[in-house]
């Protein structure tokens, strides 16, 4: 545990409420951090408070008029024709007090994880409660008002002069970031998720490669509705290692949404714990093999926050530390079970792992399979084919 990692933490976070009933809930965020305290491998040493990010920070990204926009909302002095030109007061941005404030913390908390890293203070920085992927310039968009990884990357590049690699494994597609850097060269952009043919955004096909300057570092793996562990982990090992492989980042960042978990209620896949066990153990590999060690993680998407996003979220912290498989086996902390169970609408899994069976055999797997291997080879004739491109000049 000699590490120098950190967590960025504030209870605060919880301040980002659209309201009760909203599936986003930052509890999960809570609960992750009381199940990595029990277990004892989080204590005061670790945890690092946000900073605010400043509006000239947010308008890395941003407009002006539309930061203006939120901050009116959160006073409740925006008529709603207006909120809804910029995609607040929605059903899926609802408007809530204080809402640019609220946003601000997660913004801040991801650059104060980025500049830990870049400043060499630490080697690896999470910040669960950043990872709001689909924000846009002007606009609000699938419960995300800032889009913190888009600022962070753009906040990187201008004061650390780095090459990012953006990693993004939610469901759903990271449009946000994408398109933020998608004639960005020095920008590579990666999201494996559900396909838009079924789920929110309705983009992120194989074809969306980047443009201008920046064709060629947009890429995309997207895979059919009810996909299981095999073949999400073959689809993200085989193409993700050869993006790094092309791309040689300075840096990467790591969106871990885990709303593919087959108990999820706003999408249609199947995997289990075992896929959020590997996920952070390829993404710490690749920060070592290419980056010195530098990997910033954030948060994401996640709507089962009783049984799945703690289970799945400790395990980047724990691979951080190096020490996921000598802690996350066996039963949780019985501490943790007895604290939350009761506050729970839901049965809590008490153990790491999910028990076996834990839905019906997917009649369709070899058919979903054999697709998923189709997009697979499509993605990487795409990295091979910008590889022979630059190896022409």
């Amino acid at each position: 545990m000699m590490k120098r990692i950190f967590y960025v933490y504030s209870n605060e976070f919880q301040s980002y409420k659209f309201n009760e009933s909203h599936p986003f809930n930052q509890r999960r965020v809570e609960l992750t951090t009381d199940l990595l305290r029990m277990s004892g491998v989080l204590d005061d040493s670790h945890i690092v408070p946000p900073r605010l990010a400043s509006d000239e920070e947010i308008a890395l990204i941003h407009d002006p008029n539309y930061i203006e926009a939120v901050k009116k909302a959160g006073k409740g002095e925006l008529s709603a024709d207006v909120a809804e030109n910029y995609g607040l007061g929605t059903e899926d941005v609802p408007i809530f007090s204080n809402m640019h404030e609220a946003s601000a913390l997660l913004v801040g908390g991801t650059l104060t994880a980025v500049d830990l890293v870049m400043e060499g203070q630490a080697e690896h920085a999470l910040s669960l409660g950043g990872g709001l992927h689909h924000g846009f310039r002007g606009k609000a968009s699938g419960f995300c008002i800032y889009n913190d990884s888009a600022i962070a990357i753009k906040y990187m590049q201008r004061k650390y002069g780095v090459r990012i690699l953006y990693i993004d494994t939610d469901a759903h597609h990271g449009d946000g970031v994408q398109w933020a850097f998608y004639d960005d060269p020095t920008v590579c952009t990666y999201s494996i998720h559900e396909t838009g043919r079924y789920l929110f955004p309705g983009t992120g096909n194989v074809n969306e490669k980047g443009q201008g300057e920046g064709y060629g570092t947009a890429f995309n793996i997207p895979i059919d509705a009810f996909t299981e562990d095999e073949s999400f982990l073959e689809c993200f090992t085989t193409s993700i290692r050869e993006v790094a492989e092309f791309f040689k980042p300075d840096v990467i960042i790591t969106q871990n949404g885990c709303d593919s978990h087959v108990l999820d209620p706003l999408t249609h896949l199947s995997v289990t714990m075992k896929v959020y066990k590997e996920i952070p153990k390829i993404a710490h590999e690749i920060a070592h093999e290419y980056c010195d060690g530098r990997w910033i993680a954030v948060g994401g998407g996640g709507y089962d926050h009783w049984r799945v996003v703690p289970r799945a979220w400790s395990r980047i912290w724990l691979e951080m530390l190096e020490i996921q498989d000598e802690i996350a086996q066996g039963p949780l902390p019985q501490e943790w079970v007895d604290k939350w169970q009761p506050k729970a609408p839901v049965k809590l899994i008490t153990t790491w792992d999910d028990p076996e069976n834990l839905y019906p055999p997917i009649p369709r797997k070899q058919e979903i399979t054999e697709k998923n291997r189709q997009t697979l080879q499509k993605a990487l004739q795409h990295i091979r084919n910008t590889k022979k491109k630059q190896n022409c000049f």
